[in-house]
């Protein structure tokens, strides 16, 4: 049987929204579990996106629970076959101004 499933990759600003906030969009493709779409993230990119929540954020630990159900976490060493950057504070702003508005530090 061929695999036809469409497959997305999510970034540590998605993950990190996911975590976070209430984006309808995002929440909806990780907690209803599409058939269709196979969703791929990096160890690195849920690093980052773990390591952008700020004490103040509204995160919520069930999320985190059903984002490792849903979402295949590959090795990002493997696939670019190079040790992961370490993350700096200009990496964390950006992720976190990836939410706008009051909860991001968009200049």
């Amino acid at each position: 049987m061929i695999n036809l499933k469409q497959k997305m990759f999510l970034s540590s600003e998605t993950i990190f929204r996911y975590l976070i906030s209430d984006d309808e969009e995002t929440d909806t493709l990780i907690l209803c579990k599409s058939s269709e779409i196979e969703l791929i993230t990096t160890d690195l990119n849920l690093h980052e996106a773990i390591e952008s929540i700020d004490k103040s954020d509204d995160f919520r630990l069930n999320k985190l629970g059903k984002f490792f159900e849903v979402v295949k976490v590959v090795s990002y060493e493997n696939i670019n076959h190079s040790k992961k950057p370490i993350l700096t504070d200009k990496r964390v702003e950006k992720i976190r101004s990836s939410l706008g508005g009051e909860n991001g530090k968009e200049n």
